[in-house]
């Protein structure tokens, strides 16, 4: 079979296909014969710069998000059969409750991950994925879908009839406003450009606030709720947008801090001085666990959710497709098709 393998750091120049066995599965694994990944920001930290603030195992086999068929198992496997459509679970031993340090190990980084041909998994480490999608679609759900998911869901919790606020036009900021919309939140989107503000409207926003022309778009978002706040944000920005979300967010209300595609310019005074001021809770999110993940596939096929894909890449242009990556704002994901 054909592998991708990388060190940190390596660069692209790192990302390396090799010929390798396929392995066979012992007991409680499942092969899994990989359809297609999706790219997230993660798999930009660890190649091309060096950084990742878990362990990632020299030459291991890169990106933790993957959708495919389960093509044999090991003994005791009971959870999954030879047929089944799957997706890799990030972490496959956080199975439910909180993330704690025990169940760190993640695909592609301290675990080997799925850009390759075959994928050797754990059982406790798939999901059965919706019928509707294809791998294609699938293989964008396991990290940012399910870190929207969480980010809603999770904490306080959303209600119908809630506000959200959703930056920008990645993976977690779409799946936010998707998973909101079905679940009956009113949503205000931020975006960079008009071509932007329009698709972000066609996929159910209610307010498209442009950030380029309304810099000061968190008095737009509390002039949007009649002076109140949003009820939750989900905070992709980092420090470059984290003060004006809080500001954003009601008495009371959440931000799930989830990663950072800023560059910081601001400090610690001001998030100090906003978190008082607005008494509002910033919950940091770590992807999601198992039990989530089978709750929101549950969620998703029972409206028909549809993931948004920028572009899909062969698996012989996965250099292209993390160049693509790191070149472009892609609205929505960026997949790797073995199909």
């Amino acid at each position: 079979m054909k592998s991708y393998h990388i060190n940190m750091g390596a660069g692209l120049e790192g990302l390396v296909m090799r010929e390798q066995d396929v392995p066979v599965p012992g007991s409680r694994e499942v092969l899994v014969r990989v359809r297609a990944c999706s790219l997230n920001s993660r798999e930009l930290l660890i190649l091309l710069l060096g950084y990742y603030p878990l362990p990632v195992r020299p030459d291991v086999i890169p990106v933790s998000d993957g959708a495919g068929e389960v093509v044999a198992i090991g003994e005791g496997v009971k959870r999954v059969k030879v047929g089944d459509r799957v997706a890799g679970v990030v972490f496959p031993r956080w199975i439910d409750g909180p993330f704690q340090a025990e169940v760190a190990d993640q695909l592609g980084g301290s675990l080997d991950g799925v850009l390759t041909e075959y994928a050797l998994l754990s059982e406790d480490g798939v999901v059965p994925i919706p019928d509707h999608l294809s791998f294609e679609e699938a293989a964008a759900l396991p990290c940012a879908a399910l870190t929207a998911w969480n980010a809603l869901t999770g904490g306080m919790g959303l209600q119908v009839g809630d506000s959200v606020l959703t930056l920008g036009s990645g993976g977690v900021s779409l799946f936010a406003l998707q998973l909101a919309k079905i679940a009956g939140a009113r949503v205000i989107a931020t975006t960079s450009s008009a071509e932007k503000v329009e698709r972000l409207k066609a996929l159910g926003a209610d307010y498209v606030i442009n950030y380029r022309t309304t810099p000061d778009w968190h008095l737009a978002v509390r002039e949007l709720t009649g002076g109140r706040g949003v009820d939750h944000v989900v905070e992709v920005g980092g420090p470059g947008t984290i003060v004006k979300s809080i500001s954003a967010t009601r008495i009371s209300g959440e931000i799930a801090v989830i990663g950072s595609v800023t560059r910081d310019n601001t400090d610690d005074r001001g998030i100090h001085r906003a978190v008082f001021m607005g008494t509002a809770t910033l919950r940091g999110i770590s992807l999601g666990n198992r039990a989530q993940f089978l709750a929101m596939n549950r969620a998703i096929a029972a409206n028909g959710l549809k993931p948004v894909i920028d572009r899909v890449f062969p698996f012989a242009e996965a250099k292209a497709a993390y160049q693509y990556y790191s070149e472009v704002q892609p609205f929505g994901k960026v997949i790797i098709s073995l199909s």
